[in-house]
């Protein structure tokens, strides 16, 4: 007995990790639906799986959105739903492992999602050596070039998809990565809704830590096979995302003190020193001049995103986010 005949009683205080977590998603999952209906033009939602952990996020954020948008219906009701809404494209060459094609097409099965599987490895090594044709005598393609013709050719096909079948084409690069360039133009930067631009990679990978602790166990093998390879875009050989670049944690927290708190880069290294103090100062010190170098030089790419959602106090975008209203209908539907 609480002291009243009247009231309920107190609910239990909800966990702070869960608490963001799941306003966090359900912001998200808002963010999609409401743009995919407001905007009345979209008839389904897809995502160019990679096998790896942003466009697994993008692809939950949307199942969420349809188990909200349809909580009235049953249980089975609802995944048919999402199985009729949710489409799933891997699009591999030779780079992209084995572990990466299990764990994307797992993923797709647990979110309800249809998975369609299609190489681009012909027409990857096609386009690679056509484009090796307008190239000067003594000339070659580099291998960031080849890395950037597999990841254009991705994109083309998903706005064929997209273009085809009416549906929404969901971006799914993070806030940190595009920060230092770590993105294709015209290949992993396409798309018509960008959902986790606004997300950084330390939280993507909060993110789904929480998920494979709190969803059913039927439901979370795909985020488990996800997380269980290092983070890499697979578009060469031995290629991790944090080796090319450095730590996630010091990607992140080099973007909140250079772009969020405006230090230059001598107060960015000394605050580096304090917060990695197991890092020797050589490091600290190649990590703070990276992360501005390539900041810098990554302006150009990244006002080149598609339209973002945006959940945070910090974002590459703020003048966009200003541009009111993101859609508009004559008459709105309830």
């Amino acid at each position: 007995m609480h002291g009243s005949f009247f009231l309920p009683p107190p609910a239990a205080p909800e966990p702070p990790r869960a608490r963001f977590c799941e306003d966090l998603l359900d912001a998200l999952a808002l963010g999609v639906g409401d743009y995919f209906e407001k905007t009345g033009v979209f008839k389904s939602i897809g995502v160019a799986l990679s096998g790896g952990r942003d466009s697994l996020l993008c692809l939950v954020i949307a199942r969420r959105y349809v188990e909200r948008r349809f909580a009235a219906l049953p249980e089975a009701a609802r995944r048919a739903k999402a199985r009729e809404m949710l489409h799933g494209f891997f699009l591999p060459t030779r780079y992209s492992s084995p572990e990466t094609t299990r764990a994307a097409e797992q993923s797709a099965r647990d979110f309800d999602a249809t998975f369609h599987l299609v190489s681009i490895d012909e027409p990857f090594e096609r386009e690679s050596l056509e484009a090796a044709k307008m190239l000067a005598p003594g000339e070659q393609l580099t291998p960031l070039t080849r890395m950037n013709v597999q990841s254009r050719i991705r994109a083309a096909r998903m706005w064929a998809w997209a273009n085809t079948s009416g549906g929404l084409f969901l971006q799914t690069s993070n806030m940190s990565e595009k920060a230092v360039g770590y993105t294709t133009i015209g290949g992993d930067m396409e798309g018509a809704l960008s959902v986790i631009a606004n997300v950084p990679k330390t939280v993507v990978n909060y993110l789904l830590d929480y998920l494979l602790e709190t969803l059913p166990s039927d439901g979370r093998e795909g985020i488990l096979l996800t997380l269980k390879k290092p983070a890499s875009a697979e578009l060469a050989d031995d290629m991790e995302d944090e080796k090319d670049l450095m730590p996630f944690p010091v990607l992140d927290a080099c973007f909140a003190l250079y772009a969020g708190e405006k230090m230059s880069e001598d107060e960015v290294r000394q605050a580096l020193g304090v917060m990695f103090p197991k890092e020797s100062p050589e490091t600290v010190a190649g990590w703070a001049r990276k992360f501005g170098r390539l900041f810098v030089a990554s302006i150009y790419k990244w006002v080149q995103m598609p339209l973002s959602l945006h959940v945070g106090n910090l974002d590459l975008e703020r003048e966009r986010a200003l541009q009111l209203p993101v859609v508009q209908r004559r008459e709105w539907e309830e």
